[in-house]
């Protein structure tokens, strides 16, 4: 009997399904195709370049042992994935094991039939009983570019912004990943991108949406039964704005429906953008193989804006209202006005109306009235430097020794304390707080938080230490 490549395969297939979980197998190793064999070298197809890197990462132990049980010793597996770029050119890339050389492969590629487009497809975004196939954009055109002003806090996100916007699908940033805490624009940029591309591209079609709705969406689809006519709807959209993905958490069949979206839509070269409230590592009931398409293209934090922003802020917004404000009151807003651009044009909108209201001129004694005002009526968000002066006080210790590279006990543990407390009480993401605590990565944040709850529950000292340091941080 000859030795095929299928009959590798198969046997390969064999010992993997007896070794695996049955919905891994079948997420994972069904999709692929034996190819051809040559020598010693096993060719597989696999649908797209994040299924190889999972394969990889994840498989790639059993699956030399399969190999190695057919082929022996020598036993070499070489990856081909069909990509289409934006250019329409095939990319196939290979990897071989275990060597981790790459090289161009020769060999033909096996065409995937694309899913056929129906023009009867239902869209959601209609009223039952009216046809209409033009698909609205859902965009809000009042938030532009123009009127996002850059600073340090933003200046990552929104560049990485225009770079989609003037090649959607076309760059690295796919998917484009902004996140950040309450009222410091995410969806003001997701808008912003969406609006740009419909300028520069009239002929795409550029859809955003909440994740709430997307879910709702559909439940109801499920409950019409014609789920798949929601996804093939969604397949039709060149660039997919999803705002607020957290909001997918614990909801796993709206995750596997955008699962198979999100995967169509990347093969295809189209732009998928999200918006979240925390980075991909904090994200808590994600499937796995969601956060890893989320961490696949760029994750672009915002964060609050510093102080020269903040004032760039207000002079915009009462430029365009058409209001002259002397530059000591927007000083005076700006410099207690720190949490987030809401808060900070909220704060400014109330001062005009006061003023406007009660026909007062505006003053500094005003300014102080309505800040004093607005402060105490909005919840304050702690800041990680607040929390490392509050712990460092506590420990009677500076805070660069807190920052600092030493391994003594007592400063490893208040340095782990500060890193607890920003995690608890700031919508930071591991990685900034690290960074903003001793330029630590986000591993090192995550090891503090897990050793705090360990050592509460076990050394009674330390439980007093948290106890102590969370009054101090909540009055």
């Amino acid at each position: 009997m000859s030795v095929t490549a299928q009959s590798v395969w198969n046997n390969c297939l064999e010992f993997i399904k007896d070794n695996i979980q049955p919905q891994a197998y079948k997420t994972w190793f069904e999709p692929i195709v034996a190819v051809k064999l040559t020598d010693k070298a096993l060719s597989i197809q696999v649908p797209s370049k994040f299924f190889y890197e999972w394969l990889e990462e994840h498989y790639v132990k059993i699956l030399k042992v399969a190999l190695t049980k057919e082929l022996g010793d020598k036993a070499k597996l070489v990856y081909i994935i069909k990509m289409e770029n934006t250019y329409g050119n095939k990319q196939p890339f290979t990897e071989k094991i275990p060597s981790s050389n790459r090289g161009a492969l020769k060999s033909q590629d096996i065409d995937v039939p694309l899913n056929n487009k129906s023009p009867e497809l239902r869209n959601p975004f209609v009223i039952p009983g009216i046809r209409n196939v033009k698909i609205e954009s859902q965009l809000n055109p009042n938030y532009s570019f123009e009127n996002f002003l850059e600073g340090d806090s933003n200046r990552l996100a929104r560049s990485a912004g225009l770079a989609v916007a003037a090649k959607p699908g076309g760059t690295s940033f796919n998917p484009l990943l902004i996140f950040g805490g309450v009222g410091l624009g995410k969806t003001h940029l997701a808008h912003a991108i969406g609006v740009d591309i419909k300028d520069k591209y009239p002929e795409k079609t550029v859809l955003y949406i909440s994740a709430e709705k997307f879910t709702q969406q559909y439940i109801d689809s499920v409950k019409k039964n014609n789920r798949n006519d929601f996804i093939h709807f969604y397949q039709l959209i060149d660039v997919l704005i999803i705002d607020d993905v957290q909001f997918l958490s614990g909801k796993t069949g709206t995750q596997d429906v955008f699962f198979h979206i999100f995967n169509h839509l990347h093969q295809n070269g189209k732009q998928v953008i999200l918006t979240s409230d925390k980075a991909p590592v904090d994200m808590q009931d994600i499937e796995q193989r969601l956060l890893s398409r989320f961490k696949w293209g760029l994750s672009a934090e915002l964060q609050n804006p510093d102080f020269e922003t903040r004032v760039s802020i207000l002079k915009n917004k009462l430029y365009r209202d058409g209001v002259d404000m002397p530059d000591d009151i927007i000083d005076y807003v700006a410099k207690n006005i720190k949490s987030n651009v809401r808060e900070l044009e909220g704060a400014i909108i109330s001062l005009i109306a006061q003023s406007s209201f009660n026909k007062k001129e505006i003053t500094l004694d005003l300014a102080r009235v309505i800040v004093e005002k607005f402060v105490k009526n909005t919840k304050r968000e702690v800041s990680i430097d607040y929390i490392q002066k509050v712990v460092s006080d506590y420990f009677q210790m500076d805070i660069d020794t807190l920052q600092s590279k030493t391994r003594k006990r007592h400063i490893v543990q208040a340095r782990q304390l500060a890193m607890f407390f920003a995690k608890k009480f700031t919508k930071a993401s591991l990685a900034s707080i690290g960074s903003q605590i001793g330029k630590r990565d986000h591993a090192t944040v995550l090891h503090a938080c897990k050793t705090v709850d360990n050592l509460s529950s076990t050394d009674k000292q330390f439980r007093k230490y948290v106890e102590d340091i969370s009054k101090k941080l909540s009055v």
